[in-house]
């Protein structure tokens, strides 16, 4: 049976991952920090703690062999360099990137988004030809690229399939833009406010669709870069009309024409003011991928755990990540007080 080890199995992408490998017929090796399972997962998936900056502990993971590793958590030249110098133990790599490595040609990207005017005019959509941040160590960006350019320059020792992700979305994430409505319906709020007409472009990527990608890369070995997101990026307003539908509420939309008024009032997490579009054209061409989920579909499982998740808690101890990113999410008085300014 073909042995596959994931590193970062407990996290949003790793646990579909998992169970998709386990249902194509492989023997998993599921490695965490913490070493813990997936309710879902079957009792023959192998459970491991691995500390992802040991490696000697890696080395003991991967023992005489394995046929393919799913790295979740890498980022940086150091990860990459653990995996190469170990190519002769496995079979393929597929390792989660990111759509943040994208640059526009005029040295504008994630970095500079929130500069004024420094938000990139990415073509529609966004090919893997496109052109990436330097590598580097001192940004999210720069890390993936270094990450991306050191194991591409390995693909003589070590295929490597290199995904990357957009907006990822599903249960268990430390970063769940979806909360942003989940949280407004669960208190209430009938009314909301959307900057930019409700029309902006984040392309979204389910954590199920990923775990595809990866079970038909594993499939398929090779050196590659591939987009990894669904197959349409719903608008804003229709992400939230989605969640409002698997939530049985009604809501009234206030459209703004241009950006946010503040960032607390009508900002969201996928609130782009240029459109952040990446063609999939490439993984159904060489992989034959279909998404394994809709956005809609994605929902009711996404949309459960999070009301589960933040049942008795304050918003900002659930989810201190997103907290972290955007502090002014819910501010309910600021909103109030536009909109009644408004009449």
């Amino acid at each position: 049976m073909r042995r596959a080890v994931v590193i970062g199995a407990t996290g949003q992408i790793g646990r579909p991952t998992v169970d998709t490998l386990v249902r194509d017929g492989w023997a998993v090796t599921a490695a965490s920090r913490g070493g813990g399972r997936d309710e879902r997962w079957p009792e023959e998936v192998e459970s491991v703690r691995l500390d992802r900056e040991d490696d000697e502990a890696l080395a003991a993971v991967l023992g005489d062999g394995c046929d393919l590793v799913v790295d979740v958590v890498a980022y940086g030249a150091r990860h990459a360099r653990q995996l190469t110098s170990r190519a002769d133990r496995i079979g393929s790599a597929v390792v989660i990137s990111s759509v943040e490595v994208y640059e526009d040609g005029n040295g504008q990207g994630f970095d500079t988004m929130r500069d004024t005017g420094g938000f990139p005019e990415y073509p529609v959509p966004i090919p893997e030809t496109q052109p990436t941040v330097p590598p580097g160590d001192a940004t999210y960006a720069s890390g993936k690229a270094a990450l991306e350019a050191e194991l591409l320059s390995a693909a003589d020792r070590l295929p490597a399939t290199l995904l990357r992700a957009g907006a990822i979305h599903g249960p268990h994430s430390p970063l769940p833009r979806e909360l942003y409505f989940v949280k407004r319906n669960l208190d209430g709020r009938r009314r909301r406010v959307l900057a930019l007409r409700g029309e902006s472009l984040f392309h979204v990527a389910a954590a199920r669709n990923i775990a595809e990608l990866v079970r038909l890369a594993a499939a398929r070995p090779g050196s590659r870069v591939l987009n990894a997101c669904d197959p349409e990026p719903p608008t804003v307003a229709a992400i939230g009309a989605a969640i409002d539908a698997v939530m049985g509420v009604e809501t009234e939309t206030v459209l703004v024409d241009g950006p946010a008024p503040s960032p607390s009032v009508g900002r969201t997490p996928w609130s782009a003011v240029l459109p952040v579009v990446c063609d999939m054209t490439a993984a159904r061409r060489e992989l034959g991928y279909r998404p394994a989920v809709t956005y809609a579909e994605s929902l009711p499982e996404t949309v459960e755990w999070l009301e589960r998740r933040l049942a008795g808690r304050d918003w900002q101890e659930a989810f201190a990540k997103l907290a972290g990113y955007y502090p002014e999410l819910f501010d309910y008085a600021a909103e109030d007080a536009w909109l009644d300014a408004r009449t």
